[in-house]
């Protein structure tokens, strides 16, 4: 069998199962705010063997960037259903509180691993400009419905909700963040 047959083949379900259960335990040891969790005790909270952990991540990095990468696409897919389900500035701000998720989850992988390895992760799943393709969905859909003002533009969007994360990261008050992405679809709305 070639190297391109072999690729192409879909994983064993076992082994999906195995990489997922990888992914999960990673995601909750990294983001539960412990102490940083070896490879070994990922391994075994997955319920894998580590030789089963580095088949799929070979290096913590790797185990770092597909976590997030996780993450990142399971937030991203909340648009569409949200822009089926609500009027687009609703639907926009719903995303944004689910991204809110989202960096709250990053913020605890950058506590449990090397910032650099984050921003290696961020940097390969191409995250801004896949975040800023989401918003202009809901842009362009709010424009069409007459809830949004028409020419807006997705990277200002998503700068203003990266700028609402960076000013409250610190805050006492965990409700900041929230009042003031508010604010932000607020100025985003026809009418307003």
């Amino acid at each position: 069998m070639t190297d391109a047959a072999r690729t192409d083949r879909r994983p064993r379900a076992d082994a999906a199962r195995n990489r997922a259960a990888i992914l999960e335990a990673a995601r909750t040891a990294l983001t539960s705010g412990g102490d940083d969790p070896s490879l070994e005790a990922i391994a075994r909270a997955a319920g894998v063997g580590i030789g089963t952990l580095y088949r799929n991540f070979a290096t913590r990095e790797e185990l770092l960037a597909a976590v997030y990468a996780s993450e990142l696409e399971a937030v991203l897919a909340t648009m569409e259903p949200l822009l089926a389900s609500r009027p687009a500035d609703e639907a926009l701000r719903e995303f944004m509180r689910n991204y809110s998720g989202f960096i709250a989850t990053k913020r605890g992988l950058a506590e449990s691993v090397r910032a650099g390895a984050l921003r290696s992760a961020a940097a390969s799943a191409d995250t801004r400009r896949r975040v800023n393709e989401v918003v202009d969905a809901a842009l362009v859909a709010g424009a069409d419905q007459g809830v949004l003002q028409p020419g807006l533009q997705a990277d200002d969007v998503t700068a203003g909700m990266i700028g609402v994360f960076l000013t409250t990261a610190q805050s006492e008050d965990p409700e900041q963040a929230e009042r003031l992405l508010d604010l932000l679809v607020r100025g985003l709305r026809t009418g307003e």
